[in-house]
């Protein structure tokens, strides 16, 4: 059972950065809450994004090497640190992609198979 909690949880981490490595590659630079915020208008359905995951994947991709942060000011002239995807995390976003649509055909058959 364990081990079965622990997949899951790797599995979502694995969703939430794929899911934030396209996030800056399409939209650029972002901090946190604005982030999250565009992720919440992007979703077809609530998207309730809990702030501490945001912040779990932000400091993970950053340790990584495949996201920088850095300080700057945002438009309420508030310090926050913006993010930007870099090299490395540009070829993991393309890795993660292909690991995601395979992954994706698979369950789509075997749902289609149940049908």
């Amino acid at each position: 059972m364990a081990s079965e909690s622990r997949d899951r949880v790797e599995l979502l981490q694995g969703t939430l950065d794929l899911i934030v490595l396209r996030a800056l590659s399409t939209m650029g630079p972002q901090h946190a809450y604005g982030l999250a915020a565009r992720l919440e208008q992007v979703a077809d359905h609530p998207f309730p994004l809990n702030q501490g995951t945001l912040y779990a994947a932000l400091v993970r991709l950053d340790q990584q090497g495949w996201i920088k942060g850095t300080w700057r000011k945002t438009e309420n002239n508030r310090d926050a640190k913006y993010y930007a995807i870099t090299r490395a995390g540009a070829r993991a976003l393309e890795k993660q992609t292909d690991r995601w649509r395979r992954l994706a055909g698979l369950v789509n058959k075997l749902l289609l198979q149940g049908s």
